[in-house]
C-alpha cells in the first residue's frame, strides 16, 4: 500500500513543503494552547478544575432524587 502513495507523492511539485507546513501549524496550535494557558486567570483555572467534581456531586443529588 505505501507503494501506491510513494509513487503518488514522488509526481507531485514541491511535495516536501507539505511535512513542513504540518510541523508548523502543530508549532503554532502548541504556541497558542501554552500562551492562553499561561494568560489565563487564577479565578478560571480554579473553577475549571473544579468542574468534574461539580458534575460528580449534581449526578449523585440527581440519582439521590430518582431513588426516592
Amino acid at each position: 500500500m505505501l507503494r501506491f502513495i510513494k509513487h503518488n507523492l514522488t509526481g507531485m511539485l514541491n511535495v516536501e513543503i507539505y511535512p513542513l507546513i504540518s510541523l508548523i501549524m502543530f508549532t503554532l496550535f502548541f504556541a497558542v494552547m501554552l500562551w492562553y494557558v499561561i494568560k489565563m486567570s487564577k479565578n478560571r483555572v480554579t473553577e475549571m478544575s473544579a468542574m468534574p467534581l461539580d458534575l460528580e456531586e449534581n449526578t449523585n443529588t440527581n440519582q439521590t432524587h430518582h431513588e426516592n
